[in-house]
């Protein structure tokens, strides 16, 4: 089954739909490499995607353990490198809710975030920083 479906509309403008659910997202090409800088670019979302995995990761496999995480959040900065121009580094910052999580919860999370689906996708020359605060 096809997952997404991606128009380019012009002006460094990218339509994405995500084909089962048909919900839409767009893309614009960064500002300082010649876009308007609207809308999360690619980029954006290769970066978002490494925390957004990593907390639903964490969700999925700790509600087994009974290890709620309801109200995390992440920040994210994304650090582009040239020649060839790519995402060099990824800062991640996840604010974990104040569960008074076990030293053994918090190694299972710390674990999991370190091993999400993207975190093992991403070419092993990007550096990924992630911090977590509890």
């Amino acid at each position: 089954m096809i997952t997404s479906i991606v128009k380019y509309s012009g002006e460094l403008r990218s339509s994405c739909t995500h084909v089962r659910s048909n919900q839409s997202i767009i893309t614009d090409a960064p500002v300082d490499n010649h876009g308007k800088g609207e809308a999360f670019s690619p980029t954006d979302l290769l970066a978002t995607s490494l925390a957004s995995c990593a907390l639903t990761t964490v969700a999925i496999l700790g509600k087994a353990k009974n290890i709620n995480i309801d109200g995390a959040r992440a920040e994210v900065i994304k650090h582009m490198a040239s020649d060839p121009r790519r995402v060099a580094k990824i800062d991640v910052l996840i604010h974990m809710p104040d569960n008074n999580y076990s030293d053994a919860e918090k190694d299972f999370i710390k674990n999991t975030v370190f091993n999400c689906p993207v975190a093992k996708s991403l070419h092993p020359d990007l550096l990924q920083a992630i911090d977590i605060k509890w």
